[in-house]
Formats: C-alpha cells, structure tokens, sequence
C-alpha cells in the first residue's frame, strides 16, 4: 500500500476555494510588511507570523485578513501575489483552480480597477506559461463592506470583464450580513453569464444556505457546513448535486467548529453531497491543500480510491469545460491506477 502523504502529494488536483491574498505565504507576507514597515501592524519577521495568525474567532481574523489586504498597494504587489500563490498551488500538483479575488478591498484602497485587473491577468498567464497551472477568478464582494461594496464589484466586473473571470461570490462575515440582500447584484453578474458562489452555512445556520439557493440562485456553496443540522437541505444538496466547498482546517481556526474530531465532513459524505476539500486561507491557517486532503483522509477513514474520488468531485464541481474536465479526471484516475498497492 502507498504512503497516503506521498500519494495526496503527488495527485493531480483543483482547488475551488482559495482566497488571493489569503494565500500569501509568510515569505511573501513579510516581504511586502517590509516593504511598508511603520505603516502597518503585520510584523516583517516571517517568524513572527504565526503569533499574528493566531485567531480568535472569525471577527479577529477579519481583522487580521484585512491588514494584511493593506500590504497590497500597487500593481507590482498585486503581480507579486498572484504569481507566487499559483507556484505554491502548483507545487501541490493543483493543475486548476479558482481563486476568490476581491476587487473592492484594492480599488477602495486606491488601486484603479484597470491596473488590477491587468496585474491579475498577466500574472494568470505568466503562471500558466510558469507552471503549468490555469488560474480562473471569482470577484467576490466582502460582505462587511455591505451593498457600496456589492455595487462597485459588478461594476468591476462587468465593466473590466478579465479574460478569466468566471464567477460572482459574497465573502467576509455571515452574522449580520443577511444574504438576500445581494440578490440583485447576483441577478445581474448571472444574466452577464457569471456562476454564481456565494459563502454561506460556516458561521450561521442551514437557513443561510437556504437564502444562498433561494436568493443568489447559488450553484455552489462556499463552506455551507451548517447544512448537517437540516435532513432536508442535506437532501435537496445531494438530489441537485450542488457542491459544498469544504475546507476544515479553516472551520477549526476560526472556530466555526470546535475541534476538528466534531467536523460534519462524514455526515456530509454520508448524506450523499458533492464535496469538494479545499484550502481557503492556507498559510493564515498553518495549513495547505495537500494537509486538507491528509484531513478530510483521516475524517472519512479513507485511502487512495476515496481521496482520488474527493479529487474527481472538485474537477466536477468546476467550471472548466467538459473536454478540461475529463481529461483533468482522466489525469487522476490514471495517477491512482499507477498508484503502488
């Protein structure tokens, strides 16, 4: 039998949850902190990092995410970031994945909205060519920043429309920031031809992700753990196959869960919903993709042939092309036949 950690190492996948600029790993982190040193509380010690992402709950990592959002003050940094968070996804043998990027948070902080979008779309392709990895974009609005916020992300998006952008989501905190509230702006990204992926279900209850269905015509759900407590929304997720992007780690370290041992993944799987395991902030977290699939293993007691079906379920979740889809699955189902047994 293979090592499950070489195995997860080496297996083709796509992430579905990952946000840019929680995505910045200390090195790249500090090295922007010092370029900003005195304007900012982010400590320019790689070191001293993990101290700083020790959250106390999701309202401090908020905090913590945004001042981190303000290191970014120019193209270059924008460049910067994208490209070194595709060569980490690609070490893990990510070969697509959609990158949740908000716009908002860098226009309002004095970045023009053409300069952005230009800096992610050189940097998607020069990754692409770099290493072998396709980056698409979800322009998520940051929930706390309210409908100001929602109304200049569509902007952004429609009028911008970078070449990879495929999708419309809603971030931030859920407590507070009714999602019904949204719907007209979800109405318009959809009808422009934007899927539409809000967050919902981490910090609040199934009703959220019932509004996220109901109201933002969801086609997939960010977190949407909460979806456990209700048989009947478990029931319409599994008989619709509309995905949840599960990322457990990240439930822990904003204590939407407890300890990861009380995670609902195995209830979720056992329901019969689409899962897909994910890394949302991976080195706020003290985490990465390869470790969530090492997670998601020992929740659902898995080996080789459930962590390459969890694999295939985010490629079928994805919003590639059926010809990309098949041939990514085609890619993982000829990596687990190789597998040593």
């Amino acid at each position: 039998m293979t090592d499950l950690s070489t195995f997860i190492a080496g297996l083709p996948k796509a992430e579905l949850h990952v946000h840019h600029v929680g995505s910045a790993s200390p090195r790249i982190v500090a090295e922007l902190a010092a370029r900003h040193e005195g304007r900012s509380p982010v400590p320019a010690d790689p070191e001293a990092l993990t101290d700083y992402f020790a959250f106390r709950d999701f309202a401090h990592f908020v905090e913590v995410y945004l001042s981190v959002v303000d290191l970014i003050r120019d193209a270059d940094d924008v460049w910067l970031l994208t490209h070194e968070v595709a060569r980490e996804l690609a070490r893990q043998q990510v070969r697509y994945a959609e990158l949740t990027v908000t716009p908002y948070s860098h226009v309002h902080r004095g970045i023009p909205a053409p300069a952005f979008c230009e800096a992610i779309e050189d940097a998607r392709k020069r990754a692409e060519a770099d290493f072998g990895i396709a980056l698409r974009w979800c322009f998520d609005i940051p929930g706390e920043a309210g409908l100001p916020a929602a109304e200049q992300t569509l902007r952004i998006a429609l009028e911008q429309r970078p070449d990879g952008l495929i999708s419309f989501g809603l971030g931030g905190p859920e407590i507070g920031v009714p999602r019904p509230q949204f719907k007209p702006y979800f109405d318009q990204a959809r009808a422009a031809g934007l899927r539409s992926v809000p967050h919902a279900g981490e910090t609040t209850g199934p009703e959220t992700i019932w509004d996220a269905l109901r109201e933002l015509g969801a086609e997939r759900i960010g977190h949407g753990i909460s979806a456990a407590l209700d048989p009947e929304l478990l029931a319409h997720l599994a008989e619709r196959q509309i995905p949840l992007e599960v990322c457990p780690t990240s439930n822990v370290r904003t204590r939407a869960v407890s300890r990861i041992e009380e995670h609902p993944l195995p209830q979720l799987v056992q329901a019969g919903v689409l899962v897909t395991i994910n890394s949302d902030d991976p080195p706020m977290f003290g985490t990465t993709l390869d470790n969530e699939y090492a997670v998601a293993a020992r929740l659902l007691d898995a080996g080789p042939e459930g962590i390459a079906a969890l694999a295939r379920n985010a490629v079928t979740a994805s919003f590639l092309e059926p010809a990309e889809q098949a041939r990514l699955s085609g890619e993982i189902d000829a990596y687990l036949a190789a597998a040593p047994r």
